[in-house]
């Protein structure tokens, strides 16, 4: 039995991987939360603590007797690039003694082309500082590359992550490939398996947890998941080719772009972020190209029984029957 809080614990990845917990049922769990309406959630087998990220002292207060801290912590996308609030977290962390830190983490591993994704560059500084001279918290950065369920887009088929649009279009047979990068390799894993990976992570005793806890689902090129779509869609996808040298000076020549911005965003935000579409798809091109989804096996190592959820199997499922 492991005491587990988890941060930020009302966003939609956090409640999945807390259903995963809660199936387990070995653990105790803890929802650290900013907003008081989210603690009057009626979700089971947990309980709630209300905390302020600027108040270093409550945090410490409300991680006494916590084993793990798992993170999904919202950064902010216009400010707080610092990521404040989880560097408090970490402190109050070593602090109060807890073993282990997961922090928001769950994309690709090198983020220089992700410019929205500068506060989880940050945090894993932070993260390497604090242990500069001998380990005082034990973390690991879980890593599953691309949500899978993105490729179902507009249906949804994780329980609370929404479907986002990405560079492969399934639903209209398109995509958008970087020149001469078709056999760029990307990782895609299920919510479902992310949440159940991360599960199992936590309750592995032995050893410690891999500095970088890459969750390989799936690993596939380019060419090979348009040919899986060309299957699973019965034609081949209308492919737009763009330049990785147009692509880095922020030139996106394309019939069609993003559609969808991610339910984080509140409308001001959106107002605010105009071009944060098309700043996704240029970095995911671009970091795709360079290898940045290419995660690595090391959580698959530490969890060989662990059976994955297959692409083709998944998407075959999601679009079968459907125009």
């Amino acid at each position: 039995m492991v005491n587990i809080a988890v941060a930020g614990g009302s966003g939609e990845l956090a409640r999945e991987v807390v259903e995963a917990l809660v199936a387990v049922k070995k653990h105790e769990i803890t929802i650290l939360s900013r907003d008081e309406g989210a603690a009057r959630d009626s979700m089971s087998g947990v309980s709630w603590r209300i905390v302020n990220y600027n108040d270093k002292n409550g945090l410490v207060e409300s991680l006494q007797g916590i084993h793990t801290v798992l993170s999904f912590v919202n950064q902010p996308v216009v400010a707080d690039h610092e990521n404040n609030s989880q560097k408090s977290l970490i402190d109050a962390c070593i602090i109060a003694g807890v073993k282990r830190f997961a922090p928001s983490e769950y994309g690709c591993d090198e983020k220089k082309d992700l410019p929205f994704w500068a506060g989880k560059i940050e945090i894993k500084s932070y993260l390497q500082s604090v242990n500069a001279n001998g380990k005082v918290l034990e973390y690991t950065l879980f890593q599953p590359g691309l949500f899978l369920d993105y490729l179902a887009s507009p249906y949804k088929t994780a329980k609370y992550v929404t479907p986002l649009d990405t560079f492969i279009d399934f639903q209209n047979r398109r995509a958008i490939v970087v020149e001469g990068y078709e056999n760029a390799i990307m990782t895609f894993t299920t919510v479902h398996d992310i949440a159940g990976v991360i599960a199992e992570a936590v309750d592995l005793g032995d050893g410690e947890w891999p500095e970088l806890g890459g969750i390989r689902g799936n690993r596939v090129t380019i060419s090979q998941l348009l040919e899986i779509g060309e299957r699973v869609r019965g034609r081949p996808f209308r492919v737009d080719k763009v330049k990785l040298e147009d692509l880095e000076a922020g030139i996106l020549n394309t019939s069609w772009t993003l559609g969808k911005q991610h339910p984080s965003f509140t409308e001001e935000q959106a107002e605010q972020l105009k071009g944060v579409l098309k700043t996704v798809l240029i970095g995911t091109l671009v970091s795709c190209a360079k290898g940045a989804w290419d995660v690595s096996n090391a959580l698959n190592l530490l969890l060989p029984e662990y059976k994955f959820t297959n692409i083709e199997t998944f998407l075959s499922g999601v679009w079968e029957g459907k125009l």
